[in-house]
């Protein structure tokens, strides 16, 4: 059993991605070629985003999206403390500084409430250099962007969204990506639209925004690759990873039904001990992990162990909370943290994936409701 099972759905595409392939090799565009463009164009619609920019990585985004926002050093940007390092990472990254928040208990999504008393805390303090707020789709799950859009608004700030594993989620039929000023993801090969290396890419309707991106991405450029008009990057996404995700992106709707029924299945037959995922009111996830929480009455070294002895695989997402981890020791915090630390003991996720079979799903709920 595959905690992702990728070779599954390569056997399901393989043909057409091979054929993807097999045109870049003989074009031998490997660099920005037409696939890349396609695939921008394509994403953007899926979207419904003005201006899709590709880049080489998830974190490269992130990292791309701050510089064209103008966030730079000694500025401020809140994160939440329950996620991957690579959000903060991306904020110290340009020299600014990471103001951590807590998580909703439930959607383990940035929580609206510590959002304010983080920001207020800050400002108490006589600081005025918060310039924004990434808030980030933690396991494929929109955060609460109609009360953090109203908060930015309110102390002017500006809202980047982190959807590395929201790609695929929705509210209210608004997709992932289409919410903040500007909006990111990942394509690394385990998110729910991944390629077969690393990939990323950046989503804004602000057409100043968008031109800065294109430049940043190649080593700040102007005219041409020579015409360096600014300090920038070289996170260029290449062709054949762009090949392979434009026959991904075209089964995706599929992909993300097949999500959705395996959530479903592990809803209704998973039992006791545990806290199932929970989505807030007019949300459509793309089940990046289908995530649970121990309930005190097990132990989650136990239940990882007995999963492991039965041949099943099993992650934690995250063991350390952000604001723990060695590089953000000693920060300053601003608000109470307790839920992401919370977390980060008691959370666990299993196998998900489109190709998940239902005797493998059965397997999964009955060693879990064994214990």
């Amino acid at each position: 059993m595959n905690f992702i099972d990728l070779k599954a759905q390569y056997e399901h595409l393989k043909v057409r991605i091979d054929q993807r392939i097999a045109k870049v090799l003989e074009h031998g565009q490997y660099i920005m070629g037409p696939e890349v463009q396609e695939l921008e164009e394509r994403l953007s619609d899926y979207v419904g985003a003005k201006h899709c920019i590709s880049c080489a990585n998830g974190t490269d985004a992130l990292q791309l999206a701050l510089m064209a926002l103008g966030v730079k050093h000694d500025d401020a940007v809140i994160v939440p403390s329950f996620t991957f390092f690579a959000s903060a990472e991306a904020v110290a990254a340009v020299g600014a500084e990471p103001v951590f928040v807590d998580i909703e208990p439930d959607t383990y999504n940035l929580s609206p409430s510590s959002l304010i008393a983080a920001i207020e805390a800050y400002r108490k303090q006589g600081r005025k250099n918060l310039k924004a707020v990434m808030s980030v789709d933690l396991f494929g799950q929109c955060a609460n962007y109609p009360e953090i859009e109203k908060i930015c608004a309110e102390f002017d700030l500006l809202l980047i969204e982190d959807a590395a594993q929201g790609f695929g989620g929705s509210i209210n039929g608004n997709k992932a990506c289409s919410f903040g000023d500007i909006a990111t993801t990942s394509f690394f090969p385990a998110k729910p639209l991944g390629c077969y290396g690393d990939g990323g890419a950046v989503f804004t309707d602000n057409d100043e925004y968008a031109e800065l991106l294109r430049s940043f991405r190649v080593h700040g450029k102007g005219t041409d690759k020579y015409d360096n008009i600014r300090i920038g990057m070289n996170s260029r996404l290449d062709t054949i990873q762009a090949a392979i995700l434009l026959e991904k992106l075209a089964v995706f709707p599929q992909e993300l039904n097949a999500r959705q029924e395996a959530a479903t299945w592990y809803q209704s037959n998973i039992h006791g001990n545990y806290k199932l995922p929970a989505l807030a009111e007019g949300r459509q996830s793309s089940w990046a992990q289908y995530t649970l929480r121990v309930t005190g009455q097990v132990e989650r070294d136990v239940c990882l162990a007995a999963l492991k002895d039965r041949g099943i695989p099993s992650a934690v997402y995250y063991p350390v909370p952000v604001h723990s981890s060695g590089a953000f020791l000693g920060a300053d915090v601003y608000t109470d943290l307790h839920q992401s630390e919370k977390a980060s003991v008691s959370v666990f996720s299993v196998p998900m994936h489109p190709y998940l079979s239902e005797a493998d799903q059965e397997k999964i709920a009955g060693a879990l409701n064994s214990l």
